[in-house]
């Protein structure tokens, strides 16, 4: 794991670099839209991203993006409509949250399982979400026009081609049975080659003259380390016999079916207080079912319902540290029925399809 989003956020800091995110404002500033239909795109665009790269990035850039564009309130709607959006389109992507990953790699589910149980369900709650809140906008604000770019050269459009062909790999190495992160480091290694290459063949000076030593450096070490550290703990939790009793207090001494769905769901609620990676980790210890379709659904309960406080996430975290009025009891104010109502239309669209499909 820690490999696989190691490699995943050196990927991610080369889009940076190659200015994928600087355009992709110039673009959005180009369309000229008013603060209700660049709240719908730029929130689709974080629904949409996530699933590529992971939820917490997609935040971190689209945070950054949403400030040219809004102000005030609406600013604050926005950044809590990302922080929903991310969470809702990494949740249904084997890539796209540490706990999907982690429970992929666990083979809980596969790649095409997750994608195909989960993508309803997490549109069913950006859509709910998104529409609740883009009612409470107020009137247009003004744009920032700083540092518009509009467009690449071709060297980077090759470099950004296949960045964002090596988020596919893991995908591809999965169905031939290989670990996924392989396909990541096979993809890194690419990217890697194809910079030193373009760098030999193109004359004038441009970004391809960055080491790629110090992009990978750049990456968030300090998270990694947290993410083994919550999952030293897990461990030790599970080997004092801690993890039991609290199975027993979530899904009952012998969970039936039923049980383990009202469990996950309940997982999923107290997402919006503990971070859902060591729940994830706790799940992962302490379930024994072989029925993926209930793995999918604590994937969307664990990846969706830290979207309910400010506090619940990664992102949430993350959007409240950039956005300093988006406080905890302005994210309740401004999030936290959409987000109510569209982790339970998430619930029961999985629901549908469990039952009837």
């Amino acid at each position: 794991i820690v490999i696989f989003l190691l490699a995943a956020m050196s990927l991610v800091e080369i889009l940076a670099h190659y200015r994928f995110f600087d355009v992709l404002r110039g673009k959005l500033y180009a369309l000229k839209l008013d603060d209700k239909k660049q709240f719908i795109l730029l929130a689709l665009i974080a629904f949409c991203l996530s699933a590529i790269i992971d939820n917490l990035t997609t935040t971190i850039i689209m945070i950054q993006i949403a400030r040219q564009f809004f102000k005030g309130r609406n600013l604050l709607l926005m950044g809590a409509s990302i922080v929903i959006s991310a969470n809702a389109g990494g949740a249904f992507s084997p890539i796209g949250d540490v706990t999907t990953v982690m429970l992929w790699f666990a083979q809980k589910f596969s790649a095409m399982q997750v994608i195909l149980q989960g993508i309803l369900p997490s549109s069913a709650l950006w859509a709910v979400a998104t529409g609740s809140m883009y009612r409470k906008l107020d009137k247009d604000t003004l744009d920032t026009n700083t540092e518009i770019v509009t467009k690449w050269s071709r060297s980077e459009k090759i470099i950004i081609l296949t960045v964002f062909a090596s988020f596919l790999l893991p995908l591809v190495m999965s169905a031939f049975s290989l670990p996924p992160y392989m396909g990541l480091l096979l993809g890194l290694g690419v990217v890697w080659l194809a910079i030193d290459l373009l760098k030999r063949y193109v004359p004038r000076q441009t970004h391809l003259t960055a080491s790629i030593e110090d992009l990978i450096k750049k990456t968030d070490i300090a998270s990694l380390k947290f993410f083994i550290g919550i999952l030293l703990a897990v461990a030790a939790l599970h080997t004092m016999g801690v993890l039991q009793k609290l199975a027993s207090l979530v899904y009952g001494s012998a969970p039936t079916e039923s049980a383990l769905i009202g469990g996950n769901i309940s997982l999923g609620f107290l997402s919006a207080i503990l971070d859902n990676v060591p729940l994830t980790a706790i799940a992962i210890q302490i379930l024994d079912t072989p029925n993926e379709s209930l793995w999918v659904l604590l994937a969307l309960a664990v990846g969706t319902g830290g979207s309910l406080l400010v506090i619940g996430s990664a992102a949430g975290v993350v959007a409240m540290g950039m956005l300093k009025e988006l406080n905890f009891g302005n994210y309740f104010k401004l999030a936290f029925f959409p987000a109510l109502a569209g982790y339970v239309a998430a619930m029961a669209v999985w629901g549908v399809q469990y039952f009837l499909f």
